[in-house]
């Protein structure tokens, strides 16, 4: 082979070389792009999470205290029911 050839096949060498670097920095960036779309969902599903969890807090407690209160009217309901018996039964 002459001089010629062999730069030839290293300059088409080189090119193979710098086609694929060059294929591996766009495939690099891609996935950078990626990971920082799925970090950026990650964190957006993060504070769903918290404000969900927040939400449920307060319905719990705001639950509780329905259940607190629907105690206490079943008690005066009960009071005034036997009030009411002990009136009708005094009045006979």
């Amino acid at each position: 082979m002459s001089e010629t050839d062999l730069i030839e096949i290293a300059n088409r060498r080189l090119k193979l070389a710098l086609d694929a670097l060059e294929a591996a920095a766009e495939r690099r960036g891609e996935t950078d792009k990626s990971q920082t779309a799925l970090t950026t969902q990650i964190q957006a599903l993060g504070a769903d999470r918290s404000k969900l969890a927040s939400e449920l807090d307060a319905a719990t407690a705001r639950s509780r205290g329905l259940e607190a209160a629907n105690r206490e009217v079943a008690q005066r309901i009960d009071a005034a029911i036997e009030t009411i018996r002990s009136v009708l039964e005094h009045d006979r």
